[in-house]
């Protein structure tokens, strides 16, 4: 397993593929697969067959992993692209912003 430099919670705009230039929240980090669930990225629609839960059935609109490869981490205070570094900073060991060196 890597070390994934995106955690859920980020803000991150999607670099590549079909939704290249869409942005949003990491929702969650599948770390075997490498891959996290973007809100408002990657929706796909799902045939729902009726149960207990959703009595009605149908269409239902999610969101579908996406390869963290293709995601780049916006950076909060700038709000532009960065990559990720990482620092020991009073014995912790904190990420930081390539592109303005601050803590993220």
């Amino acid at each position: 397993m890597t070390k994934l430099k995106i955690k859920s919670g980020d803000t991150v705009k999607v670099i590549a593929g079909d939704h290249k230039g869409s942005e949003g929240k990491v929702l969650k980090v599948d770390r075997e697969k490498n891959k996290a669930i973007v809100e408002g990225v990657n929706t796909v629609r799902k045939h729902q067959k009726p149960s207990a839960n959703n009595p009605q059935g149908g269409i239902v609109e999610k969101e579908a992993p996406i390869h963290i490869s293709n995601l780049s981490l916006i950076d909060p205070k700038s709000k532009e692209v960065t990559r990720v570094g990482y620092e020991v900073k009073d014995g912790k060991k904190v990420r930081v912003s390539k592109k303005s060196n601050e803590v993220i």
